[in-house]
């Protein structure tokens, strides 16, 4: 020990056998429907709430407002304030709020009962949320099944990535574990598609929020035809199990020294009584920092805006609502090509690389958008765009998306995930869960009255948060490239900040050392 402090001892990382099976891959395509899901019913909302049939069923007044504005009888409303209405900024922001809640719910399921459970649980509110909302008479009805799509994302989110990393074989996890992220993207794409195809049919809101039922019915049949994970097997003490589903997923019998090291780094788990208390702790400062700011620079990024809201927002600026639709299927199509990049770059060039260049190239993009809208809407939002000013728009548009979909947004899920110790491990990807969710439901309960208030000014409003971003991974954000996650505390040990917090690291190549280290610092707490 340096200066009395706990000296933490760490194993070095052991090579095993594996092979990447044809049933890893199918049951990693399987569990990443989840993100599909969340992905589509991201999508779906913006579109639906620009459709005619939609706000008269349901939101007369928006309909009234927005008619009474694009047909000049009255200056009383904007067109920054046509789609301003509480009730349906619930209809979109109830999801997320619904997904903080059941997070808090889904951890003690999934480790309880398992990840294959949590994905059936989180698929089946997802169907019965979609049936809901296709089938929906009133804006009860609508609500109500917002709310169980939310617990579907709450379930999902927590377990997907967790079978994910648990099932794939150490040389892919990194791929596998972003291809969640990569579903995400299809799903949000699949959504626009459907509301391009969807809008001039009669009812067609009803068919865009009702698809969704389709791909969440696969799931839950999938889900009962997967095996759940050794981990997973081994904590409820299905031993056997477990070891036979190790042997399955990496296409060999010899997984004796895997097996053994789950088992001590799971024993090593279950010691940890206190999770929430240790993390709070001066030595996983660094840990709790980052796994609480970074989801939540997230979403003052203004991503949320365009997935959202892209068709809202466009009609806004004075597009039809075809045009709208379509402007939000390029960005569709944007945001899966920029998450492939991100995908195939992550581990060449780095993660602080992708962050500080998509942060940079948001904040261009939002300034030039921004002074853009200035310039032709005005604070009345009585302008409109030529030809070729709307063509400018989309593209700034589309090179935000790009810039978000290479960095802040596969990256905000993916260093939470790998920065932190095994004993507060889930706690910190608890906070990183919780604070994602709680300031999407904010920022998607407050775009539209910012946007009616701030008009132009919310993209300057936005802009502001991805300097201070920017500068927060400058300073406080080391490089955690091709770094293994028994290794972890050699990054911040060695970052100018963070290493005033920490122990002196020392490894050994003993499992059991580790152990009894572990559990002699645990038993100090």
């Amino acid at each position: 020990m340096a200066g009395g402090g706990f000296v933490h001892r760490q194993i070095r990382p052991r090579q095993y056998e594996v092979r990447v099976t044809t049933y890893v891959l199918f049951s990693c395509f399987v569990a990443a429907m989840g993100g599909l899901l969340f992905g589509y019913d991201l999508g779906i909302t913006g579109g639906v709430t620009s459709m005619d049939p939609f706000l008269i069923k349901f939101f007369p007044s928006v309909y009234k407002k927005m008619k009474a504005e694009e047909g000049h009888e009255t200056r009383s409303c904007s067109a920054y304030c046509r789609f301003n209405n509480d009730i349906l900024t619930l209809f979109t922001s109830s999801l997320y709020l619904a997904a903080l809640i059941a997070s808090l719910f889904a951890s003690n399921t999934t480790r309880i009962l398992g990840r294959k459970t949590s994905m059936f649980l989180g698929g089946l509110f997802f169907l019965v949320g979609a049936l809901l909302n296709g089938f929906a008479l009133n804006v009860a009805m609508l609500i109500i099944g917002r709310l169980l799509l939310g617990f579907g994302v709450g379930y999902c989110n927590q377990s997907v990535p967790l079978y994910l990393s648990e099932m794939a074989p150490p040389n892919i996890r990194g791929a596998l574990n972003m291809g969640f992220q990569m579903m995400i993207t299809i799903g949000i794409l699949f959504a626009n598609l459907i509301n391009y195809l969807t809008a001039e049919r009669e009812n067609g809101w009803r068919y865009s929020l009702g698809i969704g039922a389709v791909p969440a019915l696969l799931l839950c049949i999938a889900s009962l035809f997967l095996g759940d994970t050794p981990n997973s097997m081994i904590q409820r003490g299905e031993y056997g199990r477990a070891k036979i589903m190790l042997q399955k997923i990496r296409g060999t019998e010899q997984v004796d020294d895997e097996f053994q090291d789950l088992i001590d780094v799971i024993e090593v788990a279950r010691q940890v009584v206190h999770p929430w208390k240790n993390i709070t702790q001066p030595k996983y400062r660094p840990q709790l920092t980052l796994c609480s700011f970074i989801p939540f620079f997230q979403q003052p990024t203004g991503i949320n805006i365009i997935m959202f809201y892209a068709p809202v927002l466009f009609q806004t600026l004075g597009f039809e609502n075809d045009a709208s639709l379509m402007s939000s299927v390029i960005t569709g199509i944007v945001n899966v090509i920029a998450t492939m990049v991100s995908i195939s770059s992550v581990d060449k060039f780095g993660r602080r690389v992708l962050f500080l260049e998509g942060g940079i190239q948001m904040l261009l993009c939002q300034l030039a958008v921004g002074t853009l809208i200035a310039s032709k809407l005005g604070v009345k939002g009585e302008g409109s765009f030529s030809k070729g000013e709307a063509d400018l728009l989309v593209f700034l548009t589309c090179a935000f998306v790009a810039a978000f979909a290479w960095s802040w947004g596969p990256l905000s899920w993916l260093v939470p995930s790998e920065i932190c110790p095994l004993e507060v491990r889930s706690a910190g990807q608890a906070i990183n869960v919780a604070v994602n969710m709680f300031f999407t439901f904010v920022i998607a309960q407050l775009f539209l009255p910012l946007l009616c208030h701030l008009k132009f000014g919310l993209f300057f409003f936005f802009a502001g948060f991805e300097i201070i971003m920017t500068v927060f991974v400058t300073l406080l954000l080391p490089e955690t490239k091709n770094v293994p996650i028994e290794d972890m505390n050699q990054v911040w040990s060695s970052h100018w900040f963070w290493r005033k917090f920490l122990p002196q690291v020392v490894f050994s190549d003993s499992s059991s050392d580790y152990k009894l280290s572990s559990l002699t610092h645990l038993n100090r707490k």
